[in-house]
C-alpha cells in the first residue's frame, strides 16, 4: 500500500523537522527505519500535551526504530551499512554534524550513486549562519512570519503549532519525490538542502515584492488581512464563525442572506478596494448581525446562498463532524501504547496508490534491531548483542 511502497528511508533527525519528513514519506507507503540514541531515544517521545506523551504515536507511525550510538566510531559504522541499503537519508542535525560522524553525503553517494540525501538546517548547509543553532521558531522569525503575527499593538505572537518545522519537512518531502523522479530518469542521486528560514520565507506571499517596490512593509494585524474583506472570525449568539466574503459577488450574496441586499451595490462596500479601505467598519457591520443569531442560524444562511464560511473546530468538533468521518479524515490506529488511539489520516489523497497508517509508532528505542541488524545486515544474535552490552545500540 502507498506510492513509496518499494523506497527505503533511513531517518536520523531527531524532534519535529527530520521525523515529520519520514511520517509524510512513511503515510505514502515507504520503508522508514528511524536511528535513535539508545536507551533515550527521540526526544519527542517524552513532547506534547497532557500527562499522557501520545504526539509520538502520530510522528513515528509507519516506522520502525532501531538504536544507534553515533557518538562512537562502532555506532557510525552500523549506520553506514544501514545507509547502504537505503534511497533516502533524512537528516536535521546541525550542518557539519554528519561529515563529523564520518557521514559526509557526498561520501555516501559516492560509494552509493543513486542515494538521496535530504539535509534539513535552521540555516542551511552554506551561508555565514550555516554553523549556527536553529530551531523551528528561529526559522519563523528570520523568514518574516513571526513579525506579522498577532495583534498589532502586542508583540509577536506564534501560531499553536510548530509551523516552521513542518513547513521545513514538507519542502524537504517535495523535494525528495523530484529527487527520485530524477534518480528514476538518471539514477543519480543528490543532496537536498532545506532551510527552515528560507521554507519560511517561500510561503511569505507578496511580502518581500510590496516592499521592493513601494517600500511598503506588513504589520501585525491581528484576525484579519489587511485589504482583504470580510474575511474574519465574527461572535454569534453561542460562539464564533467564520466568514469569507472577500470576492464582489460573495460579498453581494452575504449581503442578501443578511437581509440587506442593498449593501451589495452600495458604493462603500461594492468593490474589493472599497472594502478594503472600509475593513473595520464592514467587519463591525457583519458583527453586529451576526450577534442576533447562533451558529446553526449563520452557519445555514451561509450553505443556502453559497458563502464560504464554517465553524472554528477544536477537536471535539472534529471527532463529531459527520464530514470528517465520511472522509476518514481522522482514523483511529491501534498502538502499542494507549491501545485504540485516534489521529490525523494520511493525506493527500490517492486514487490509485493510496496512503495510510500500517503500523503504529514502535514503542521501545530499539525495538526492530534484531529484526533490521539481523534480517538486512546479517549481524547475528550474539554479536548484536555484545553490541548492546557496549553501548553501540
Amino acid at each position: 500500500m502507498g506510492a513509496l511502497s518499494d523506497i527505503r528511508v533511513v531517518e536520523m533527525g531527531q524532534l519535529l523537522a527530520g521525523p515529520f519528513c519520514g511520517q509524510l514519506l512513511g503515510d505514502m507507503g515507504a520503508d522508514v527505519i528511524k536511528v535513535e540514541p539508545p536507551v533515550t531515544g527521540d526526544p519527542m517521545r517524552e513532547w506534547g500535551q497532557g500527562d499522557e506523551k501520545v504526539q509520538w504515536e502520530v510522528i513515528a507511525r509507519n516506522k520502525r526504530s532501531v538504536s544507534a550510538n553515533l557518538r562512537v566510531p562502532e555506532g557510525q559504522a552500523l549506520v553506514r551499512r544501514l545507509i547502504r541499503h537505503a534511497d533516502v537519508l533524512v537528516e536535521n542535525f546541525k550542518p557539519g554534524t554528519l561529515e563529523k560522524w564520518g557521514l559526509d553525503p557526498v561520501q555516501l553517494i559516492a560509494e552509493q550513486p543513486g542515494l538521496i540525501v535530504a539535509r534539513m538546517s535552521g540555516y542551511g548547509q552554506t551561508g555565514p549562519y550555516s554553523d549556527r543553532a536553529g530551531f523551528g521558531g528561529i526559522g519563523e522569525a528570520m523568514g518574516g512570519w513571526r513579525y506579522i503575527v498577532g495583534e498589532p499593538d502586542r508583540p509577536p505572537s506564534r501560531m499553536g503549532v510548530s509551523i516552521g518545522d513542518t513547513l521545513t519537512a514538507t519542502y524537504g518531502c517535495m523535494g525528495i519525490l523530484a529527487a527520485l523522479h530524477h534518480k528514476d530518469r538518471t539514477g543519480e542521486g543528490q543532496v537536498i538542502d532545506a532551510a527552515l528560514y528560507e521554507c519560511v520565507l517561500q510561503v511569505m506571499e507578496g511580502l518581500v515584492p510590496e516592499y521592493d517596490r513601494m517600500g511598503l512593509i506588513r504589520e501585525r494585524s491581528g484576525s484579519i488581512l489587511t485589504g482583504i474583506a470580510p474575511s474574519n472570525v465574527y461572535s454569534c449568539k453561542d460562539g464564533e464563525y467564520m466568514i469569507g466574503a472577500n470576492k464582489d459577488s460573495l460579498w453581494k450574496r452575504l449581503a442578501a442572506a443578511m437581509g440587506r441586499p442593498e449593501l451589495g451595490d452600495d458604493p462603500r462596500y461594492a468593490t474589493h478596494l472599497a472594502r478594503g479601505v472600509r475593513q473595520t467598519e464592514l467587519d463591525n457591520l457583519i458583527n453586529n448581525w451576526t450577534q442576533t443569531l447562533t451558529i446553526e442560524e449563520v452557519d445555514a444562511l451561509m450553505i443556502a446562498h453559497s458563502i464560504p464560511a464554517g465553524k472554528v473546530y477544536r477537536a471535539p468538533e472534529m471527532l463529531a463532524d459527520p464530514h470528517f468521518q465520511a472522509r476518514e479524515a481522522i482514523v483511529e490506529v491501534e498502538t502499542e501504547r494507549f491501545g485504540p488511539l485516534k489521529m490525523q489520516g494520511a493525506f493527500p489523497r490517492l486514487s490509485a496508490t493510496p496512503s495510510g497508517v500500517r503500523r503504529p509508532a514502535p514503542a521501545t528505542v530499539g525495538q526492530h534491531n534484531a529484526e533490521i541488524y539481523g534480517g538486512l545486515l546479517g549481524i547475528d544474535a550474539d554479536e548484536l548483542a555484545a553490541m548492546a552490552a557496549a553501548g553501540v545500540v
